[in-house]
């Protein structure tokens, strides 16, 4: 992938969990603004939007793309992003991007630490884990090493190799049962390592950067979770 064919004006949201977050990104320059506030994200992402595009002297229409992510997560959370951004791209006429929530926890803990070999790790409720294993390239983008899924904590399989770590709050709920099943320690911080709207940005760039875009109508959510059973 060549640097210079990225596009250069995106917007990412998340509310895929606890924090709601949007991200611009403009000539490689990143601006963030993110809040913990449960079951507020609804109230919340519209305005950082807003705020991120005025502060920066920029429309909506004049972006490349909307980048959302697209879970698994919160289910409630997952489906606000997609509406919020399938919104706003068809009053832009903008493609949209689903960029996956551990992904960009993996991009984020890589921005963060350096680390490398990363399983991200959700708690998932009814004692399940929504998870999924990433080795950063030499692009430093984080790249599926496993199929994401979701499954009780002692049915998570460990990836094949060495020196990986355990990233995600689904560490601090459920750690003793993948470190007795992987052998993977959590890393330093695990518990802090969110999906973040800034880190969906190199993810979604080299996404569009191929080609690989959706039209607003047909950005869907990935909940991993065939039925829900539970609401959050």
């Amino acid at each position: 992938m060549n640097p210079s064919s990225l596009p250069v004006k995106l917007l990412a949201i998340d509310t895929s969990g606890d924090a709601c977050s949007a991200a611009l990104m403009l000539d490689g320059r990143i601006e963030q603004i993110i809040e913990t506030t449960p079951r507020r994200h609804s109230e919340l992402i519209l305005g950082m939007m807003q705020q991120l595009l005025q502060d920066a002297s920029t429309r909506i229409d004049e972006l490349d793309a909307i980048l959302f992510a697209r879970g698994p997560g919160s289910f409630t959370g997952v489906r606000i992003a997609v509406a919020v951004a399938q919104g706003a791209a068809f009053g832009a006429g903008l493609p949209l991007v689903p960029v996956s929530t551990l992904a960009a926890i993996a991009q984020g803990h890589f921005r963060r630490t350096g680390q490398r070999r990363l399983l991200v790790a959700l708690d998932a409720r009814m004692n399940e884990v929504y998870w999924g294993c990433f080795e950063i390239d030499d692009q430093g983008l984080a790249r599926p090493r496993c199929a994401e899924q979701v499954c009780q904590p002692h049915l998570v399989e460990r990836p094949a190799g060495d020196d990986w770590s355990g990233i995600g709050p689904g560490w601090v709920v459920h750690g003793d049962a993948l470190r007795a099943r992987t052998s993977i320690m959590p890393a330093p911080g695990a518990a802090e390592a969110i999906c973040e709207a800034r880190d969906l940005l190199p993810l979604g760039a080299a996404e569009l950067a191929t080609g690989h875009q959706v039209t607003p109508e047909l950005a869907t959510p990935v909940y991993l979770r065939d039925q829900v059973t539970r609401t959050d």
